[in-house]
């Protein structure tokens, strides 16, 4: 089973969120419709996937989204531009 940490963000790129999901399909549309109750994507709107990775071992996944939280804000962002430089919403299809 596949696993994924990735990053979402708003429309303005104010906030960025990274977390992580055994299913990223369902995943990005929760953030979207507003489906997880009291969730911090929810109170900011961040839905736009912007980056992510995909892992064979669910340990693997909580260790980069670990790891990813823990980087500045600025170190997220050239994450992101390295995959995706335009930072465009690249789940846009599946959610």
């Amino acid at each position: 089973m596949p696993y994924f940490t990735y990053i979402i963000s708003n429309y303005t790129h104010s906030t960025i969120y990274t977390g992580v999901t055994n299913n990223l399909e369902r995943r990005l549309y929760e953030h979207k419709h507003g489906l997880l109750d009291n969730s911090f994507s929810k109170q900011y709107k961040l839905y736009k996937l912007l980056w992510f990775q995909e892992f064979s071992d669910v340990n693997d996944a909580i260790t980069a989204e670990k790891k990813v939280k823990g980087w500045s804000r600025k170190k997220k962002i050239d994450l992101i531009k390295e995959l995706n430089p335009g930072m465009k919403d690249i789940g846009a299809a599946s959610a």
